[in-house]
């Protein structure tokens, strides 16, 4: 399936879902399964008459191509919203539950009023009328709305932890975006944990690769 017949479906999922419900607003996180550094979600409602190609799920897409994706979806979206929960925050709500009200913050302060909330994933917002939202499982790779969603969500988050690189450059968070990778690991292991570590994630790492900040 080439690139162009998978955005054709992305965008023909969501005419299916407007004709349902009117105006829809696809919603996704990025960075659920990081170490350190925040959970970010974003919301996005599209008319249907947008021209954004390649659009896809953001992990099957380069950084190049998310980079100029997210400028074409902020130029071309009717309503784009994006929030993050802190490490500390998520450590006290816990990943889901920080991952759920990133989206109804960012469904909740969109600037277009719309009728359907297209959730990525199989949970519910809680602070959002079920009647108003529909889970879709692998949403990322079948809406339109939820893809841009992705994007959005991830390159915002990229940029976020990039920056965190430049406090905590022994770490090279520019690189693993806070992810679980070998490098990371040995990172820990040498330097311990920063301010951005989500403790809740490293607490079962072993008592010689944690040392407190």
């Amino acid at each position: 399936m080439n690139k162009a017949f998978d955005e054709k479906v992305l965008f023909d999922f969501d005419e299916q879902k407007r004709e349902i419900y009117g105006i829809i607003a696809g919603s996704d996180e990025a960075g659920r399964g990081p170490l350190a550094g925040p959970v970010v979600a974003a919301a996005v409602v599209l008319l249907g008459a947008e021209n954004l190609p390649q659009l896809n799920d953001s992990k099957k897409l380069n950084e190049e191509t998310r980079e100029r994706l997210f400028g074409e979806i902020c130029r071309q979206a009717a309503a784009l919203s994006v929030f993050c929960v802190s490490p500390k925050d998520i450590d006290e709500k816990n990943i889901l539950n920080a991952s759920l009200f990133a989206m109804y913050k960012c469904l909740s302060s969109l600037k277009v009023k719309w009728n359907c909330a297209l959730i990525d994933g199989n949970k519910f917002v809680l602070q959002i009328d079920k009647n108003f939202q529909e889970t879709v499982v692998k949403g990322d790779a079948k809406s339109a709305s939820i893809a841009a969603a992705s994007v959005a969500a991830k390159v915002v988050r990229d940029r976020i932890m990039k920056k965190y690189h430049e406090k905590y450059p022994d770490y090279n968070f520019a690189k693993h975006k806070g992810y679980p990778t070998k490098e990371h690991y040995e990172a820990l292991k040498k330097y311990g944990l920063s301010p951005i570590h989500r403790l809740s994630f490293c607490k079962n790492l072993g008592a010689e690769q944690i040392k407190m900040f």
